[in-house]
Parts: structure tokens; C-alpha cells; sequence
């Protein structure tokens, strides 16, 4: 893929776009920590995503059985990402092929990993879209309320050591918990 330049993540993307047979590949790349460029793998999965998000259905035991095993931030950031766009479109019924295919064993590992992600040591972009995402999954009808009462609680003992980007957001969360 060469260097981070947008261009470059996009031409990677379409290679993955026109040859979708290849996307597994590209997947298991993304969580190989041994594999020097799987933060690079996860920047282009991102983007393939975006463009053609039902490519993840038939790998969803994989993703989520894994996003809670990466380690680098720069790899996290778009897998956060990806999971705020699962938890907005299972949410938002956008896909009937997800609502059939996403399982409460699936949906769990996602909270879990968020929880993690939100109370540990990551990047401000990765917090604002868990803090999303977990607030999506918590409003579902069958959602635990544990879930909300947890994030309103990480969300307002993390204000006072954050960034202000992750103020904002969290205000912003916070706010939507109130209604």
C-alpha cells in the first residue's frame, strides 16, 4: 500500500472492492498482529467497508471474536469505527441480512471490548466512536441496563482527565442518556 496517503488506502480498497474473494484475506491480515502492516490492513478495511459494508456479514464470529486482541491504537481506530457503523445500522434496521446474522454473542463482544477500549489508554477517536456505538447497542429493546447506567458512569469519571475532543463527544452522550 505504500505510505498512509488517502489515496493509497483507497486504490488498496478497490483492488479489495473488484476482488471480494480476496476480502477474507484481508480481514485475517487485519488481525494478525504478527503481520508488520495489520494497522494498514485495518485502515483499507475500512475503507472496503465503507463502500461495501455487507462484505463483514458472513465474517461477523471473526471480527468480533477478535477486535478485543488488537493492540495497536492506529489498528483500533477504524475496527471502532467499523463496530459504531454495525451498531447504527443493526439499530437503525438498515440491513435485514444484519438483523438476522448479528447474535447476542456477537453484539456482547462489542460491549465488552468498547468498555475496554473507552478505559483504556486509546486515542480520542476510538473513545468517540465507542462511546456511539455503546450507546446504540444500550438503547436496543433487549439491551441490558446496565449498559447506559455503565457508560453514563465511565463517561463522567473519564471528563476530568480527558482531551476536550473526548469531553465533547461525552457531553454529547451524556446528553442523549438524559432523554
Amino acid at each position: 500500500m505504500g505510505n498512509a496517503a488517502r489515496q493509497n488506502r483507497l486504490i488498496a480498497a478497490q483492488y479489495f472492492l473488484d476482488n471480494p474473494s480476496e476480502f477474507l484475506f484481508l480481514l485475517q491480515k487485519t488481525f494478525d498482529p504478527d503481520y508488520k502492516y495489520h494497522h494498514k490492513a485495518a485502515w483499507v478495511l475500512e475503507f472496503v467497508l465503507d463502500k461495501n459494508f455487507d462484505l463483514l456479514l458472513p465474517y461477523l464470529d471473526f471480527f468480533t471474536s477478535n477486535i478485543s486482541k488488537l493492540q495497536n491504537d492506529s489498528a483500533i481506530r477504524p475496527i471502532a469505527k467499523i463496530c459504531e457503523w454495525i451498531a447504527i445500522k443493526y439499530s437503525h434496521k438498515n440491513s435485514k441480512q444484519l438483523q438476522t446474522i448479528l447474535s447476542q454473542k456477537h453484539i456482547t463482544a462489542i460491549i465488552e471490548t468498547g468498555f475496554d477500549w473507552l478505559i483504556g489508554d486509546y486515542k480520542v477517536a476510538t473513545k468517540a466512536y465507542t462511546m456511539h456505538t455503546l450507546y446504540m447497542l444500550g438503547k436496543l429493546p433487549d439491551a441490558p441496563k446496565w449498559i447506559h447506567q455503565e457508560l453514563r458512569t465511565v463517561i463522567a469519571e473519564r471528563m476530568e482527565v480527558e482531551s476536550a475532543a473526548f469531553k465533547s463527544r461525552g457531553r454529547k452522550i451524556l446528553a442523549l442518556l438524559k432523554e
